[in-house]
């Protein structure tokens, strides 16, 4: 097994896409508890794919994809995108803020599962203890939803299916032969996100009728600008540049910050589960990137 070495521009990204994303968590909801989820996500998407554009045209990043790649670009945009925000608008309303950081960052668990069952990747012993720690996190978090007479499991369960989903989407995006750049391939995934939550929405209740507040507005700025315009790009350079299993365990610290200004900014009480599923994920990040843990490619 060969280890890896994160670059300084990597480490960097990682810091960064750890703190915009870790902070977002009760950014969104707070957003989402004063105005409709779906319709928050689809004005952060319509703000934020502009911002974005202007970004890559400043870099000078060729956006054209060839007419093949067409297909193999909507199924990428499907499984890392698509799903992974419909998924987390519809449950993020039911669960606390840190509590979904928690659930949607077990994602190292399916990245890893759909490694060995669709690409045939071994897992060393240190990976199948972070996948058991990882799980065993998800469980705690799970049975307390499913324990508590207030609690709402369907949302847990609806969040960890998109969550496989997006892990899914980051083993194919890490195996793409395309001949594209990544940011060309990120940018044009948030269009197609863009369009299915705003056929989503124009589906169901359209955009409501009142303006969102200030504290709303602020909140949409916020994943307009850092998340959609940055971190969302951030990743996907990443997913592709390190081992799948490495990508995603490294970024776990997120759902600790999510989950510590969630209970400061939001007063959202904190239970012996989800600090047991934060140290099972810190042992997750441990195990996956230490040299002896990371999988050949």
């Amino acid at each position: 097994m060969t280890g890896f070495v994160l670059s300084r521009r990597q480490v960097w990204l990682l810091v960064f896409v750890t703190l915009f994303w870790g902070v977002n968590w009760p950014i969104m909801k707070s957003a989402v508890g004063a105005y409709p989820a779906m319709a928050f996500r689809a004005w952060s998407m319509v703000l934020g794919l502009p911002c974005l554009w202007v970004g890559l045209k400043l870099l000078r990043v060729p956006l054209q994809v060839p007419r093949r790649y067409w297909g193999e670009l909507l199924l990428l945009a499907t499984t890392n995108m698509v799903a992974w925000h419909l998924c987390l608008m519809w449950a993020l309303p039911g669960l606390s803020s840190g509590r979904a950081a928690i659930i949607g960052y077990t994602m190292p668990v399916f990245s890893a599962l759909w490694g060995m069952l669709l690409y045939r990747q071994r897992l060393s012993r240190p990976q199948w203890v972070g996948v058991g720690s990882a799980t065993a996190g998800v469980v705690l978090l799970l049975w307390h939803e499913f324990s508590r007479l207030s609690g709402v499991p369907l949302a847990g369960l609806t969040l960890l299916a998109g969550t496989a989903v997006w892990a899914l989407g980051t083993q194919q995006l890490r195996r793409s032969a395309m001949d594209v750049p990544v940011l060309a391939i990120g940018f044009w995934m948030t269009a197609i996100t863009t369009v299915a939550v705003l056929l989503y929405v124009g589906s169901t209740d359209g955009l409501p009728a009142n303006q969102p507040s200030p504290r709303v507005w602020a909140a949409i700025a916020y994943n307009a600008l850092l998340i959609f315009g940055f971190c969302h790009v951030a990743w996907f350079a990443l997913a592709r540049a390190l081992p799948p299993v490495a990508a995603s365990v490294s970024i776990s610290l997120i759902p600790v910050l999510g989950l510590l200004s969630g209970a400061l900014w939001l007063n959202e009480a904190l239970h012996w589960q989800d600090g047991a599923a934060v140290l099972l994920i810190m042992l997750a990040i441990g195990v996956a990137l230490h040299p002896a843990g990371t999988e050949t490619s």
